[in-house]
């Protein structure tokens, strides 16, 4: 898929991952790949090492973050890292003739022993300055889950310099550096600010790597409320991750007795949006 990113008209490229839910394996902009590549620190999961990679993935439908034991099983079961959709390969796809609309369908064991179905819609704006994913996860199965969607915009560490900052309303204070926390590794999880319709805002101001262009991540505060920020700069690994996410960052069960794991019933959905570009 094909896009003018930016207010010059410079034009872009998006590559799908068709074995990973049709997420982003890489966005070209001016001749410079935004995703990090193989600078990323490995977790053991081949899946997820993979996906990282890329501009990219989606965590959920039942679980994001860290593995975590399976609600009422006493078999040591555990939700998988960042969740069962990664690396489950589209069931079918379709783009559009003009190549400005892509839709596919990805259907999913969860690890609770439910289905879900993820529809999913990635359409460049009408003027051309930015792509935007919907998604809408549908309970296909014969019994409740708990849905849990995160997704992870994934930059090289390389592209950002001394003046890039992380900026939006969300951050205290409106901005601050990209450098945040302490040592070589960091992240927060903050509640989403949104406008009044309804999207919240964040910019990586200033690449440095990619001329001074500022990458804009919008996303629907409604379903995705929280903003999550994670940098790792350890080793061979250099990148910085937006992460727009349903839940705060605390276990399963300190979310289910807060009331905040809600369960979805069979036949019943969710819709979640988000949208970038580079200016």
């Amino acid at each position: 898929m094909k896009t003018s990113p930016d207010a010059g008209g410079t034009e872009g490229c998006l590559l799908f991952d068709r074995s990973s839910a049709l997420d982003i394996a890489a966005f070209v902009v001016a001749g410079v790949d935004l995703s990090p590549g193989d600078a990323i620190p490995s977790d053991g999961d081949r899946r997820i090492d993979r996906a990282l990679a890329g501009f990219l993935f989606t965590c959920g439908p039942d679980h994001i973050r860290h593995p975590e034991p399976v609600e009422g099983r006493g078999d040591d079961a555990c939700y998988p890292l960042h969740g069962s959709l990664s690396g489950t390969p589209v069931s079918r796809e379709e783009m559009s003739r003009d190549g400005l609309r892509c839709t596919a369908l990805t259907e999913i064991d969860l690890a609770c022993g439910g289905r879900a179905a993820i529809e999913r819609c990635w359409q460049v704006e009408p003027d051309g300055e930015g792509v935007t994913l919907q998604d809408r996860v549908v309970n296909i199965g014969a019994t409740g889950f708990a849905p849990m969607m995160m997704y992870h915009v994934n930059i090289a560490g390389r592209l950002l310099g001394a003046d890039t900052r992380i900026e939006g309303r969300s951050v205290e204070g409106g901005s601050c550096a990209w450098r945040f926390g302490e040592g070589e590794s960091a992240h927060f999880c903050i509640p989403a600010v949104a406008s009044m319709d309804g999207w919240a805002e964040v910019a990586l101001c200033a690449l440095a790597g990619l001329g001074g262009r500022t990458l804009h991540v919008r996303f629907r505060a409604d379903t995705l409320p929280f903003l999550q920020m994670w940098r790792c700069q350890r080793g061979g690994a250099d990148v910085i991750s937006i992460e727009p996410a349903s839940h705060r960052l605390a276990k399963r069960p300190e979310l289910c007795a807060s009331g905040e794991l809600v369960c979805m019933e069979p036949g019943k959905s969710r819709d979640y949006r988000l949208a970038f570009r580079v200016g």
